[in-house]
């Protein structure tokens, strides 16, 4: 177990919470207030100037000057998760953070159906020792997701410092965010914003769908780039780009459909169409027909390091099978 003692409480330390004041005392450590407030928790906070070196259970003891504590940090246990060589897209990263563009079909986190062959296992298996554990367990952060059938970038934390960090910027919504979706017809008006609060379908709770009540806020920016047409001059579809200003679940897929313009491909969302009725060519038709996943990819990631502070933004390109399906479409 990895020991640190600090120097003696001053005047100035009196009267604060032990969980407030190891948590300023240990700011440059990789311990967030909530891993520090588990430590003591679990005994892991003794009072080395007392006789015997009394061991403190009590986050919100008062600090008093002179008294001088010692915190240990015990090995990070392994995750539940187990590591699988898996290949993975790496954009970036450093002893905080990864960044990996996420091939469709790749689920994020393990869940009921999906035990295994996640990115977290890839991650558990890429990261190794470089993991320092994120509240005691040495696994990766995540701190947001993207649907299975969705590509895209997604960061992750290798620390637990990085991880309350991430965790705060997409709480207060300091992200950037923007997907590139194919959504059949033309939304009206070409750009806009989606404003709907989003919950789950209470005629079927497998669904989000947007609600009147019991749902959280949720805004969408959206600007066409791209209009389909057939040889007769019908729409088809179009390739919007979104930008998120709040992250719930389904987010843009609900949204654009409640317009009118569900994505392409959408197993959950959409409905099946009649593609005869479009005068499209063989190519087209077929690449529209066999799109079966939601033409949805996670293109731009922006936001401050959670422990430098400096701003990285990073762009992913279209996975092929989409960039393809736009290449049939002419």
């Amino acid at each position: 177990m990895n020991v640190q003692i600090l120097p003696p409480a001053t005047d100035s330390d009196a009267g604060e919470r032990l969980d407030r004041y190891l948590s300023t005392r240990l700011a440059d450590a990789a311990r967030s207030r909530s891993r520090l407030k588990a430590l003591i928790l679990e005994g892991h906070v003794r009072l080395v100037d007392a006789a015997g070196g009394a061991t403190i259970t009590d986050p919100s003891r008062k600090i008093k000057p002179g008294e001088i504590y010692a915190v240990g940090e015990p090995p990070p246990v392994a995750a539940d998760p187990q590591a699988q060589d898996i290949p993975l897209d790496i954009v970036y990263e450093d002893e905080h953070l990864i960044v990996v563009n996420k091939p469709a079909g790749l689920v994020v986190h393990p869940a009921p159906g999906n035990p295994e062959a996640t990115l977290v296992n890839a991650l558990l298996h890429h990261c190794g020792d470089s993991l320092s554990g994120i509240g005691g367990v040495k696994r990766p952060g995540i701190v947001h997701r993207i649907d299975k059938d969705t590509s895209g970038l997604v960061v992750a934390a290798k620390t637990d410092r990085a991880h309350q960090g991430l965790a705060a910027l997409f709480a207060e919504h300091d992200i950037e965010r923007a997907y590139d979706a194919l959504v059949w017809g033309h939304p009206n008006p070409p750009h806009g914003t989606i404003e709907g609060d989003i919950g789950r379908d209470p005629r079927d709770r497998k669904r989000m769908a947007v609600v009147s009540r019991n749902g959280k806020p949720a805004v969408t920016h959206y600007e066409t780039r791209k209009l389909v047409y057939d040889a007769k001059g019908q729409p088809v579809c179009a390739l919007v780009r979104c930008r998120l200003e709040t992250g719930r679940t389904h987010q843009i897929r609900v949204h654009m459909t409640s317009r009118g313009n569900p994505l392409v491909g959408d197993q959950t969302y959409g409905r099946s169409r009649s593609l005869q009725r479009f005068a499209l060519d063989d190519a087209a038709r077929a690449a529209l027909a066999g799109f079966r996943r939601q033409a949805l990819h996670a293109a731009t990631l922006g936001f401050r390091h959670p422990v430098g502070g400096r701003v990285l933004r990073f762009e992913a390109p279209l996975p092929p099978d989409f960039a393809a399906l736009l290449a049939a479409l002419g």
